[in-house]
């Protein structure tokens, strides 16, 4: 892996820490609170591409998992593993790297719009999947009536894809190169 991917992988796990100084923001009848990490997440996936927005997302991981308090709210440990947001925790990695994915599957031809559907579908769809039946399996809370106190994150989550979205596309726009760049399978160190 060329240091220049080092750099950028470094760079968006640090986003995500960054973005868990911003609190938390219980709610009184989901024991997820609204948080803005989601955002970093589907930047890393939409302006690194799959292989390093998702490497970034699993290193972040590896550190808040080893104890550092990153998360919103000042949360890290194993601990977090096992909590109701543990889910949705874990889906970040695939949730990036399937943004990625799909990013560069269209990145000659990547508009405002297709970036926006792309964020949803990794950004909320992914990370829904993967987030409702885990904290419906730890809160013992039929998945029903997990995934309808989710709707309450809909309107937080379609503006985070947004604001990604107009994000990736100037930062592509820009540097129109980034995605080929890490895409390509020639890494050498």
């Amino acid at each position: 892996m060329k240091i220049k991917d080092m750099m950028y992988v470094a760079l968006f796990a640090a986003v995500m820490a960054v973005l868990g100084l911003l609190p938390p923001i219980p709610l009184p009848f989901i024991p997820v609170p609204i948080t803005v990490q989601t955002l970093g997440v589907m930047l890393a996936g939409s302006i690194l591409g799959a292989r390093l927005g998702g490497l970034s997302l699993l290193i972040f991981g590896i550190i808040v998992t080893a104890g550092a308090p990153l998360l919103s709210g000042g949360r890290g440990g194993l601990a977090v593993l096992v909590s109701p947001t543990g889910g949705y925790f874990l889906s970040w990695p695939i949730a990036a790297f399937v943004i990625g994915y799909l990013v560069q599957r269209v990145s000659t031809r990547i508009n405002l719009w297709k970036l926006i559907l792309i964020n949803a579908v990794g950004g909320v769809l992914i990370i829904y999947a993967i987030g409702i039946p885990y904290m419906s399996i730890i809160t013992d809370v039929p998945i029903g009536k997990a995934a309808l106190g989710n709707v309450s994150f809909l309107p937080g989550d379609l503006l985070k894809v947004v604001v990604a979205s107009l994000i990736a596309i100037r930062i592509l726009k820009v540097n129109p190169h980034m995605l080929h760049r890490t895409s390509s399978r020639s890494h050498k160190a």
